[in-house]
């Protein structure tokens, strides 16, 4: 879906070389991160720490200005220094000259506060600059000049603290945080209204893949849901054959959310444990190989449950509207086997909360599927 995106973007002369050459890129799941949001709302904060956490590069309109090596780097700063505005084409195309980097098409990029309106959005979007997840940060008016005032940089680290919120223990770090320009309560005002004048623009071209998150709240609570957002992937439009496993202890629940998703859904509902009885039942040729252990109450060897299990799972109801599956694997061991059998899930449910002594022996078998 990636690649059939940047074709259509781009448009290469040659579309098999380019389609080849983006599958030697292998950055598919690499970050593409827009965090927006109006002054003091914690952008530059949220943005380095994502990128901390997530390996990417951090993009905003200070790193930008300081990037020597790029081309349009001193016109930008041209405008900087006579204090005009810098137009809306040059930010742009300095952003797609950066993004094309080694490093920002490896590892991903987080682009702080930009775009500023919808202007520089459908010129971001016209280069083939689209993001795939829009984070926008929120608060009341009178909380965000309160956090402005108090707002101080480290100017080594481009670090930003704050005198009430957030003060570094560090009395180094205390001693060289200055004051950012444009404090005052008029200027802040100004930034205010003209953001939520742009903003509108920028919501109805992102909609689709933004999330607003009140910045109002402890860091750590912004940042977590910042996490758990950015690292969800939006649904396609392609057609989807759901293949579900839910695993997990005894008593933890399986049985009925299975049951649960299956009604919903109308996928088809296994549990390992009943189609080796039903197996047994209809006297099949492995159900007569199977019906010993049963009899006896001894495991049934892996090897023939897979068989029994391939089976089922490649019958056309199954492939056709898909499945969810519980009771098995039961261990690594079965779980490497359903891999080797090319039975894969496309997504995994681990219901381990009910009994904490059972999380570890599950956490292997959990990591394995995912």
């Amino acid at each position: 879906q990636n690649m059939l995106e940047e074709l259509l973007i781009h448009k290469p002369d040659d579309p098999i070389q380019y389609m080849i050459d983006h599958l030697k890129q292998n950055n598919d799941d690499a970050p593409r991160i827009c965090v927006l949001g109006p002054p003091a709302s914690g952008k530059t904060t949220v943005a380095m720490w994502l990128c901390k956490h997530l390996d990417a590069i951090r993009i905003s309109q200070e790193t930008l200005l300081l990037q020597e090596r790029l081309v349009l780097t001193k016109e930008a700063k041209a405008y900087k220094e006579r204090k005009e505005k810098i137009p809306n084409a040059l930010w742009a195309n300095l952003i797609q000259e950066r993004l094309s980097n080694v490093d920002c098409i490896k590892q991903g990029w987080i682009l702080e506060g930009f775009p500023e309106n919808q202007e520089q959005a459908w010129m971001l979007q016209s280069s083939g600059i689209i993001p795939r997840h829009v984070v926008v940060l929120y608060a009341p008016d009178t909380v965000l000049i309160e956090r402005n005032s108090g707002k101080r940089l480290d100017p080594l680290t481009e670090e930003v603290y704050h005198t009430t919120f957030d003060w570094p223990s560090d009395p180094l770090v205390q001693q060289r945080l200055v004051k950012p320009e444009d404090l005052s309560e008029q200027e802040m005002s100004r930034k205010l209204l003209e953001y939520h004048r742009n903003f509108p623009g920028i919501f109805q071209l992102y909609q689709k893949v933004l999330k607003s998150i009140n910045a109002d709240q402890p860091s750590m609570d912004v940042l977590s849901q910042v996490l758990t957002y950015v690292q969800t992937q939006h649904r396609s439009a392609a057609p989807f054959t759901p293949r579900i496993l839910f695993c997990g202890p005894p008593g933890s629940g399986k049985s009925l959310q299975a049951a649960l998703i299956a009604q919903k859904y109308g996928v088809v509902n296994i549990c390992c444990g009943q189609l080796l009885k039903e197996a047994v039942a209809d006297k099949t040729k492995l159900g007569e190989l199977v019906k010993p252990y049963i009899d006896n109450g001894y495991p049934v060897p892996d090897n023939l449950v897979m068989k029994i299990l391939a089976k089922r799972l490649n019958a056309l109801d199954c492939v056709t509207n898909g499945w969810v599956l519980y009771g098995f694997p039961r261990d690594i061991e079965q779980g490497e086997q359903l891999q080797k059998s090319h039975i894969i899930p496309n997504s995994n449910r681990d219901i381990v909360y009910i009994k904490n002594q059972f999380m570890e022996s599950y956490r292997s078998l959990w990591t394995l599927c995912r």
